[in-house]
């Protein structure tokens, strides 16, 4: 690529959202809105146990009665597996995976789990003849916290394993952290426990399969993965992979947990190959608080080695991380997702960290927003602030002495960051924030000893995304690759389609990559259709998640883009009789260089591509090219994030006043969808800070069941979010980094480390999550007594 083959036109800008237009008039098509003749309705029959032996399963009143098509036990499908439901990254030669079906059969293990399936010419009457299944539950001991899990004596989760440890993986820079430590000045550990959380996307899980005459099947879901479901199916069902076509219609929110393939998905096809029919299963919100994965809950210790002027020396973290019952699709990995970044933006030379994974009698867990990431960020950001308060030295002072200074820069946990600039996201933060301000109204505060104090917190963060290296991903087990691809084909008449391999669930992608294709083009951003989600018109694709879509899809959207310019400048070579390298290409157009009045436009070239009538010898008719890229490294967003709170001493509540984000996320496409990105990511942080957790009982019993119990804040409970970026070119041709999680990555340490800044003068020094009214009276209660 020349200097004069890019152009600024549209990459840069703030398009409006392509896809908003039929979202915003109710005209979008999700699963629920699909029906097909014939089509019946499937529910699931769920244990209310976290543990019970299936003594028996009595189907008859349900199958007698009104509009029932079938039922099924977990005994009665059993012939339909082939296999197991896929755990796709055994992290560990020694890893313990017991298998896990869609229906169990034997013995229920968390609260949810499904036993039974009813099908029902309605949804309505299929819920009704579910509550007739009678089930013979033998409840049996359980275990619910990961902290008692592995004690001597404690309930198994699957008995024949011997023990409720999955695995132990350890990532040691070398021999000498323990010696670091033991040299420090002064050593700082920290114990954090961080809750579950569960994932609440607008539009719950939806299915809907249709088996055909010669065995084909498709399967409509609301997935962000529709290319690896499809690879799944053979595997679970035994249906090869050219009879399978999956898509991905519209999708309402998935923050990761659309991630994974699902025991519905798999039932929904099996019935409708059974009975012949259409079926079709629309989750409730109480199934998706047991039946959707959850997110997070780990234990986590982490230690800060250090000198007296501040510098850190050695980082060390021991973890614990709940499994769940089950390992679903990338369970095991998801904590070695954060593995790398327990330094975070500091040249932290000595690095240690071992996780150990725990099974339990609770909801799997997998992907959910970050997904590894916020869980190092949150303790590494935590112990920052402890460490200086142990040193007597400013939060921010402390991070800004050990910030990375040169770039590229390879981590004392081995992965190398290719670009950025730590302070200046730090210096841009302060400027937006007036720190001297907020301190004054604090000092006078705390002197007149009102009960409201205000605090101010900091986060500064960076995360490896955009997932990933295929190599890398093969040398820690994981079973897939990490490229992507994209396929670029001109309409005879110059309009554009992108078929890609990613599958959006909000993120904008039909607007961004339609950007992308029009700034290479010189086209409208209206001339460009993006296609995807759709596994027989996009047959190539890794799918969405861990920031990926722009940094790995959208490149191989370039090359494709590079690889019809290239094609096009020969048929315009050809058409003007002069060589391909005397042409420039702008803005759309093929000039010959030195004549500036001999011009081709590529929609020119593309109509006489398909038309052929005057091509060069031995070329193809047509403009159509695809491109497959696999990253050479991960991306590497970062950035300086702050919370202003006030803190009620009387009531324990705590009221945002301010969150300031300034993020690097490489070159922006659309700062417009970047901000959106920014905000929803926050506000997910903020949410896991104040509002929301997953609890269980020592058992395994589900306490938070209903959205009356388990809190998601609205725009009510948030400010107003003041954004900006520094920018630091990626070491990719569009410069981009990932954006989707950084606000998640960020938010919850700084809002903590804001609630502890306002009560600091009274001797509060820790708060566990979420920091609710009551938790925060109750820490101040107990330094006042």
């Amino acid at each position: 690529m020349t200097a004069t083959e890019t152009t600024a036109r549209v990459i840069g800008t703030s398009v409006k959202r392509k896809e908003d237009a039929s979202l915003l008039r109710g005209r979008g098509t999700f699963v629920d809105n699909l029906t097909l003749p014939g089509t019946v309705y499937m529910v699931v029959v769920r244990s209310p146990y976290p543990r019970a032996r299936i003594n028996g399963v009595n189907l008859d009143a349900a199958r007698a009665a009104k509009g029932v098509i079938a039922a099924f036990s977990g005994v009665d499908l059993a012939d339909e597996w082939v296999g197991g439901m896929p755990c796709a990254w055994p992290v560990t030669e020694d890893i313990k995976m017991p298998p896990h079906y869609p229906l169990a059969s034997a013995e229920a293990r968390y609260q949810g789990d499904g036993v039974a399936v009813v099908v029902a010419e309605s949804r309505a009457l299929a819920k009704d003849a579910a509550e007739l299944v009678e089930v013979d539950y033998e409840p049996l001991p359980s275990i619910g916290d990961i902290s008692k899990a592995l004690a001597d004596g404690a309930p198994l989760v699957h008995e024949d394993l011997g023990t409720n440890e999955c695995y132990v993986w350890k990532l040691e820079s070398s021999d000498d952290v323990q010696a670091a430590i033991d040299a420090a000045d002064v050593v700082v550990t920290r114990r954090y426990v961080q809750p579950r959380l569960i994932p609440n996307a607008i539009e719950p899980r939806g299915v809907l399969a249709q088996a055909g005459p010669a065995g084909e099947v498709t399967l409509w879901t609301a997935t962000q993965v529709p290319h690896i479901l499809r690879f799944t199916m053979p595997l679970v069902l035994g249906i090869p992979e050219s009879k399978v076509r999956v898509i991905a219609p519209d999708v309402g929110g998935g923050f990761g947990s659309k991630l994974d393939v699902y025991a519905e998905e798999y039932l929904a096809v099996a019935l409708a190959k059974r009975l012949g029919r259409p079926v079709k299963w629309t989750e409730e919100r109480a199934e998706n608080f047991v039946a959707t994965i959850h997110g997070r809950d780990t234990v986590h210790e982490l230690t800060f080695a250090a000198m007296k002027d501040g510098k850190i020396t050695a980082v060390k973290s021991e973890a614990l991380c709940a499994m769940g019952a089950y390992l679903q699709l990338v369970t095991p990995g998801i904590p070695l997702l954060g593995a790398w970044i327990y330094s975070g933006p500091y040249e932290i030379p000595n690095y240690s960290v071992t996780f150990t994974g725990v099974f339990t009698h609770t909801t799997p867990t997998d992907a959910y927003r970050g997904a590894g990431r916020p869980e190092a960020t949150y303790v590494l950001e935590r112990t920052m602030d402890a460490l200086a308060s142990e040193l007597g030295i400013d939060p921010v002072e402390l991070r800004r002495k050990n910030f990375v200074r040169e770039f590229p820069h390879t981590m004392a946990s081995g992965l190398t960051i290719d670009s950025g600039d730590y302070h200046a996201s730090l210096d841009r933060l302060l400027e937006m924030l007036d720190l001297d301000g907020i301190r004054a109204e604090q000092a006078a505060r705390r002197a007149s000893g009102e009960a409201k104090q205000i605090g101010v917190g900091f986060s500064t963060y960076n995360e490896m995304c955009g997932l990933a290296p295929s190599r890398i991903l093969g040398a820690i087990r994981y079973a897939v690759g990490g490229w992507d691809a994209a396929t670029i084909r001109f309409q005879p008449l110059g309009s554009v389609q992108a078929v890609v391999g990613t599958s959006p669930h909000g993120q904008g992608h039909a607007t961004t990559f339609a950007q992308v294709v029009a700034d290479r083009f010189g086209v409208g951003v209206d001339d460009v259709e993006v296609l995807h989600g759709d596994t027989a018109v996009s047959q190539q694709g890794m799918d969405t998640y861990g920031s990926r879509s722009l940094t790995v899809g959208g490149i191989a959207l370039f090359h494709a883009t590079e690889k019809v310019i290239a094609k096009a400048r020969q048929i315009v070579a050809h058409q003007l009789e002069v060589s391909a390298e005397d042409l420039e290409f702008e803005n759309g157009t093929f000039s010959v260089k030195g004549s500036p009045d001999r011009t081709m436009t590529i929609q020119a070239a593309a109509f006489a591509a398909h038309s052929a009538h005057n091509l060069p010898d031995g070329m193809e008719p047509g403009l159509e090219a695809t491109a497959v890229f696999d990253p050479p490294n991960f991306s590497w967003p970062a950035g300086a994030h702050a919370a202003v709170v006030e803190v009620d001493t009387e009531t324990g509540d705590t009221r945002l006043l301010r969150y300031v984000a300034v993020d690097d996320v490489g070159n922006p496409v659309n700062p417009q969808i970047i901000d959106g990105q920014v905000h929803g990511g926050v506000t997910q942080g903020i949410a896991a800070a104040l509002f929301e957790e997953g609890a269980y009982d020592e058992e395994g019993n589900l306490l938070t069941t209903t959205m009356a119990t388990y809190l998601v804040p609205s725009a009510a409970e948030l400010p107003s979010f003041e954004t900006d970026r520094t920018e630091t070119t990626a070491d990719n041709p569009l410069g981009v980094k990932g954006v989707g999680e950084t606000g998640t990555i960020a938010a919850a340490p700084a809002v903590i480390n804001a609630v502890v800044d306002a009560l600091s003068h009274l001797g509060v020094t820790d708060l566990p999550l979420p920091a609710t009214p009551e938790r925060v009276w109750t820490a101040i209660e107990e330094v006042r007594s």
